[in-house]
């Protein structure tokens, strides 16, 4: 059974870092390419950022690139998405999602980060 489980979210003021990350389990993590999206109640989930299977950086959308960054360590199976200089835009659900190449297949049940001005 394919799971993947976010933590790290919170109740934080503008200006602070969070932390978020995605343990990965019943896939083998080091086929599968690993990105965060993110949703707001009444709007389309947005992409965030993604990393391949190598580790190397695909994407980090305008909206938090300077500002996110993301990692993969391969030992653990986990996926992070290490979040600074926190607007209140960035109020959201996060999610974490894995693809093997054909679209991103798995989801997990999202982490929500809120972002006080």
């Amino acid at each position: 059974q394919v799971q993947l489980v976010e933590s790290g979210g919170g109740l934080v003021q503008a200006g602070d870092s969070l932390r978020l990350s995605c343990a990965a389990s019943g896939i083998t993590f080091s086929v599968y390419g690993m990105a965060w999206f993110r949703q707001v109640p009444g709007k389309e989930r947005e992409f965030v950022s993604c990393i391949y299977r190598s580790g190397a950086t695909a994407r980090l959308s305008d909206s938090v690139k300077n500002r996110f960054a993301i990692s993969r360590d391969g030992d653990k199976n986990m996926v992070s998405l290490q979040m600074n200089s926190l607007r209140p835009e960035d109020t959201a659900t996060y999610y974490c999602a894995a693809s093997a190449g054909t679209g991103w297949k798995y989801w997990g049940q999202g982490t929500q980060v809120t972002v006080s001005s």
